[in-house]
């Protein structure tokens, strides 16, 4: 029998717009920095750098989606690149503090994102 949660997970990322699917995106990145900080924390490197490499995949999943139509892009892309690098450093040398920085950034795209989406709404 399945996973209830992952039943509920499965449906509501089919569900979701695309709008939704970019916050869960933004909020899966920062659970991953912040799992990883822990990981290192603990003094697990491996579980560590299974984190980072999957708030790595998110970056790049965000940064293959922007639509360049809008100026604004490019801009995003060159903050997305920037985090990316933050999480390779983080990596290699177990930075918490990269880690925080990153996610710090993903934290501010996020935010902006969920406001834009409340702005869309009401308009």
């Amino acid at each position: 029998m399945a996973n209830p949660y992952a039943q509920y997970q499965t449906s509501s990322i089919m569900t979701a717009s695309p709008a939704e699917l970019t916050l869960m995106l933004y909020n899966g990145a920062i659970k991953f920095c912040n799992q990883a900080i822990e990981a290192i924390e603990k003094k697990q490197p491996q579980e560590s750098h299974n984190y980072i490499l999957r708030a790595q995949n998110i970056i790049e999943e965000l940064r293959a989606t922007l639509d360049t139509k809008y100026s604004i892009a490019s801009e995003m892309e060159a903050i997305y690149i920037f985090i990316y690098q933050l999480l390779v450093d983080a990596n290699i040398e177990k930075s918490i503090q990269k880690l925080q920085d990153a996610a710090d950034l993903i934290r501010e795209f996020r935010d902006v994102w969920q406001e834009a989406m409340k702005v869309k709404k009401h308009a």
